[in-house]
């Protein structure tokens, strides 16, 4: 077992978390009834024709270099096609029949009304009354019937729960659930295979469905490459739960204030928990500034547009690396950017945002 360094900042800097990730649990990942690489593999074979396999674009040419996974070139703009495919593809076909539901902030959303158009289902989505309008517009245009709610987590899931029961409805986790962890793993299952001098990979954290599946495959391809949580200071849930050692829940009213809308759930999933307590080497934290900063340098540098949530791994490179052990990397890290969809105004605002006063990029 490989303890990561832990790190630490106080007075209003981000703080940084490290677990410990148990490698043996790794190699022994059935025994602790965690999502297989075999299992990733079927997803990746599920997604062939469906999923773009997203290109490596030059971030930082360093040392250390970072490349960016770019994940916001997928069809609806974000990774969640992969899980949300993979999921509804994996139904039998009475329950297709049923139809499906599930509660997303955007980009999940998206992918279950392109999934469920693709593969012939009726898709009931929830949404938060806040959710960008050009997540909505892209969901209407798939054909979902939307149903709004309050802008807390808790609440999309509580409507969703109460729409699969009261018609039949097959719930689609955002992040809960092991077809959507191997789904999203199809990304980690690319770097993988795309990087061999791989030193690190980046990821934000939200849910942690993204985060487990790639931790899933590079553990079982890349051994000896880490795996970095990012989160928002201001929606650091899973930083807590890691630290405490059980999932801990935030209020709504918390979450709700990064401008990273893709990552404020309330506490990551119980499955997702489970993986990252036993496969992510650490978690840093990112500030909004240092958020919106990202998201700049993401179109400056590698011409790519990334939603706020999106930017939360590019973030960490810029700001981050030494409180992630990874200033002095000699192979090539990876952030995954993972995902673009931002209102137009949104998008405007973010790049006039100030900059951080803690540091610049490097």
């Amino acid at each position: 077992m490989r303890p990561a360094d832990r790190a630490g900042a106080a007075g209003g800097h981000p703080v940084g978390l490290a677990v410990h990730r148990r490698r043996e649990e790794a190699a022994k990942v059935n025994e602790a009834g965690l999502v297989t690489i075999d299992e990733v593999r079927a997803a990746a074979a599920n997604l062939a024709g469906v999923a773009i396999r997203t290109p490596l674009v030059p971030f930082l040419p360093g040392p250390p270099r970072v490349l960016l996974k770019a994940e916001s070139l997928q069809p609806i703009g974000a990774f969640k096609i992969r899980g949300a495919y993979h999921a509804i593809a994996s139904l039998t076909s009475e329950q297709r029949a049923r139809g499906v539901v599930t509660h997303s902030s955007g980009n999940h959303a998206q992918g279950v009304a392109r999934a469920a158009r693709l593969l012939g289902v009726r898709a009931t989505i929830v949404m938060p009354s806040d959710a960008p309008a050009v997540k909505r517009r892209r969901v209407e245009a798939d054909g979902a019937e939307i149903v709004t709610v309050g802008t807390a987590s808790g609440e999309r899931e509580a409507m969703a729960e109460r729409l699969a029961s009261e018609r039949g409805l097959v719930p689609i986790p955002p992040y809960d659930d092991d077809r959507i962890i191997a789904g999203q793993g199809t990304v980690g299952l690319e770097i993988a295979e795309d990087v061999p001098d791989l030193e690190a990979v980046l990821v934000p954290v939200g849910g942690g469905g993204l985060a487990s599946g790639v931790a899933v495959a590079v553990a079982a391809l890349c051994p000896a490459a880490r795996v970095i949580g990012v989160e928002p200071e201001l929606a650091a849930d899973a930083a807590a739960s890691l630290r405490e050692g059980r999932r801990v829940r935030w209020d709504g009213a918390l979450t709700s204030r990064t401008i990273a809308d893709g990552t404020r759930t309330q506490s990551i999933g119980e499955r997702n928990f489970a993986h990252l307590s036993r496969l992510l080497d650490a978690i840093v934290t990112v500030t909004e500034a240092e958020i919106a900063a990202a998201v700049r340098r993401i179109a400056e540098e590698s011409r790519l547009v990334a939603e706020p949530s999106g930017a939360l791994a590019a973030a960490a490179a810029c700001y981050h690396l030494a409180e992630a052990n990874l200033a002095d990397a000699r192979g090539t890290i990876v952030a995954v950017v993972s995902g673009g969809n931002v209102d137009p105004e949104r998008y405007r605002t973010l790049l006039a945002w100030p900059p951080p006063e803690d540091g610049s990029p490097g």
